[in-house]
């Protein structure tokens, strides 16, 4: 059975109301507004679940994000999703609008879904370059 990690657009959009959906903590703290609020009640009445993001698959998604640049792009909520989404493995579809979520997916081999946004079309490596002195 597919298991869908979901991001705050998830809950912005209303999307997901016929999947099985997990997400994080973070994100209910980011479902303030009034009309995303009564939509995470009616994931959560429905069957979605909150889960904790296991800390060694966090520093995972930390040490990956560092590796492609992406990690000042990240949000402590980023990588929380990213993280659950590493511990579900193959079973787990990421559902995201969030370019630099997805290029960290995509890198490690995760699934994703966008929600109401075109997907990444290549994945790529930031990197800076330091002025000439």
């Amino acid at each position: 059975m597919k298991i869908y990690i979901a991001d705050t657009g998830v809950f912005i959009n209303r999307k997901g109301r016929e999947r099985q959906l997990v997400t994080v903590p973070a994100v209910i703290d980011e479902t303030k507004a009034k009309y995303t609020s009564m939509e995470m009640l009616i994931a959560l009445e429905t069957g979605a679940k909150v889960e904790q993001p296991d800390p060694v698959f966090r520093k995972k998604i930390l040490d990956k994000a560092e590796g492609t640049g992406d990690l000042e792009e990240l949000s402590g909520t980023d990588i929380d999703v990213l993280a659950k989404a590493l511990e579900y493995g193959k079973n787990a579809v990421l559902m995201t609008d969030d370019y630099a979520v997805q290029n960290v997916a995509s890198m490690i081999g995760i699934k994703v879904e966008p929600i109401s946004q075109s997907r990444i079309k290549d994945k790529i490596i930031w990197g800076k370059n330091a002025p000439a002195a």
